[in-house]
């Protein structure tokens, strides 16, 4: 018999017993019960991006901007007109695409997680642990490559955060992104 891999039966010990009744999926593509759960939780804070302020984090100042493109700085509205405006909306709506793009990665990560945990205790109760780590391993490389179309995103944001910064001088100071931030998504450190 092949034992399994130390990170592998650590995945499938650590996690929670919730995945241990999860039946194993015909195709690999089909939601898990806790990847349900994940997506149902996740419902509610798409809602409120779409619906609430965005914040964007820097150093101790609170920056948001709202549904309408209202810029608040330290929860004071800076003076916008329409072209400023359009490109606050557009930056909000560049981050809330980022965002829900993380958030599918982190359902993506639960149905991974549920699914290996399954595989794993599956194959140390038969015997059969050949294909478990390569199985395992297929779904890893496409959450992989949803988190590289992530990191794709910010080069678009940042432009716009650029520009955004140089038509409202009160931005400007807030516009932190660079190309390292960029060079970290891809090295897995997302930070925006």
């Amino acid at each position: 018999m092949k034992i399994l891999s130390a990170p592998l039966l650590a995945l499938a010990l650590a996690l929670p017993l919730t995945a241990c009744g999860e039946r194993p999926q015909t195709n690999g593509n089909e939601e898990t019960r806790l990847g349900q759960q994940v997506r149902e939780a996740t419902e509610e804070a798409r809602k409120k991006m779409q619906d609430g302020n965005i914040s964007i984090s820097s150093d101790g100042a609170k920056i948001e901007i709202a549904p309408n493109g209202d810029l608040l700085i330290n929860d004071s509205a800076v003076a916008l007109n329409d072209s400023q405006r359009a490109i606050a909306l557009r930056y909000r709506q560049q981050m809330i695409g980022i965002a829900q793009a993380g958030i599918e990665i982190g359902v993506q990560g639960a149905n991974l997680g549920a699914r290996a945990a399954g595989e794993a205790i599956k194959g140390v109760f038969s015997g059969n642990t050949d294909d478990i780590e390569k199985r395992v391993n297929a779904e890893a490389d496409k959450i992989k490559a949803s988190a590289n179309k992530l990191c794709d995103q910010l080069p678009g944001l940042m432009a716009t955060q650029q520009e955004l910064a140089a038509a409202v001088p009160e931005f400007k100071p807030y516009a932190k992104m660079d190309q390292g931030d960029i060079d970290e998504c891809r090295d897995g450190n997302i930070q925006i």
